[in-house]
């Protein structure tokens, strides 16, 4: 399979969570003018405050690609959000983008959760890797290094989101308000509630308030 066939990339490799970055770029991107600007900001580095232009121009490349995948009427809503609020919804936003970290998420972090053994570690994370790999050429052809490098930045992105203990591995739900969380019943993203570990009790209690 190649590139253009799959349904994956490795564009974490270049950006993990990146949630101050987003924030202090969102408004060149919903901008009427926004490839002027984003091409401004690549030299003059005024909001991203990354040393080198290469890696300044790998990073906007991936907010950009973050930005698209999801309707503008969401960053409308995220701009209204509170900071706990919105860094749940840049989740939401980095499993819209990624498939590999949607598989990920969906296939490893939500099993381990849901099981006896809430933790979640690197191995947990290569074990799926192989499993992908073994249906997907393009992720097959992928070095160890790459592999390493989006399970290391999948991590990362759990932890600054608040779902992963830096110290004990030990995974935990999300907690925002519930009128947020109505929000992606209300677009018919309801998985994300799970994507959350909310358990089914509380989804029945938001999925109420949303009705």
């Amino acid at each position: 399979m190649s590139k253009n066939n799959s349904p994956y990339n490795a564009g974490l490799t270049g950006c993990r969570y990146t949630f101050h970055e987003m924030n202090r770029i969102l408004p060149l991107l919903m901008s009427d003018d926004s490839d002027v600007l984003l091409k401004q900001e690549l030299i003059e580095n005024k909001y991203l405050l990354i040393k080198t232009e290469k890696s300044r121009q790998r990073t906007l490349a991936e907010l950009k690609r973050r930005y698209n995948s999801v309707p503008r009427s969401f960053w409308e809503y995220y701009l209204t959000l509170s900071e706990d609020s919105q860094k749940v919804a840049l989740l939401y936003v980095i499993l819209k983008t990624y498939r590999i970290a949607l598989d990920f998420h969906l296939n490893v972090t939500i099993n381990k959760w849901k099981s006896i053994d809430q933790t979640l570690t690197t191995d947990d994370i290569f074990m799926e890797f192989n499993e992908v790999a073994c249906r997907d050429e393009f992720v097959n052809s992928w070095t160890d290094m790459t592999r390493k490098k989006i399970t290391s930045s999948y991590l990362t992105i759990l932890r600054q989101a608040g779902m992963l203990n830096e110290q004990t591995n030990q995974l935990s739900p999300l907690k925002i308000n519930r009128e947020d969380f109505a929000y992606y019943i209300k677009i018919g993203e309801t998985w994300f509630l799970d994507a959350c570990l909310l358990m089914p009790y509380e989804i029945e209690q938001i999925k109420e308030y949303a009705l």
